[in-house]
């Protein structure tokens, strides 16, 4: 349903309704199909790579020393000029997407596998699922090997 300006601009399809066959129903017709429910799919994704720690110092570095600007940048990877510059500052983390464009535009390496000291290295079975009393072992173990820091005065 349009205005008649509107109608002008279009053609006029007309909805039939489709012809039903005149059987007579049976008991076995009326019988609704089975409805299979199928369970929600759960991506789960292990993160194997993080950003580097100063990785707004190497991506300036990089841009400056391929006498790129902001914008230039912006273009060759399609992206907002606006962006580079808040993760050049540091306001911003790329994430992954947008770390491995920069890392071919600009021929550096910002993604490194995670080591195993900053994963905390959790002891889990494959059949015992981690419980809140392991999380909390852990934490008391790491306050007790790090050695207790002196306030200045």
């Amino acid at each position: 349903m349009v205005c008649i300006e509107c109608s002008k601009h279009g053609k006029i399809i007309l909805h039939e309704e489709p012809d039903l066959p005149t059987q007579k129903a049976t008991p076995r017709a009326i019988t609704p199909h089975p409805v299979v429910q199928k369970r929600p799919i759960i991506a789960r994704v292990e993160l194997t790579q993080e950003l580097t720690d100063g990785y707004a110092n190497i991506i300036r570095a990089a841009r400056e020393k391929l006498l790129l600007s902001h914008e230039d940048l912006g273009k060759k990877i399609n992206e907002k000029s606006s962006v580079l510059k808040h993760i050049e500052t540091g306001k911003m983390a790329p994430n992954n997407l947008l770390a491995t464009k920069l890392e071919h535009a600009l021929k550096i390496k910002l993604l490194v596998p995670i080591t195993p000291e900053k994963t905390g290295a959790i002891p889990k079975t494959s059949s015992q699922e981690l419980t809140l009393g392991d999380l909390i072992e852990i934490n008391q173990k790491k306050k007790e090997e790090t050695p207790a820091k002196r306030k200045q005065s």
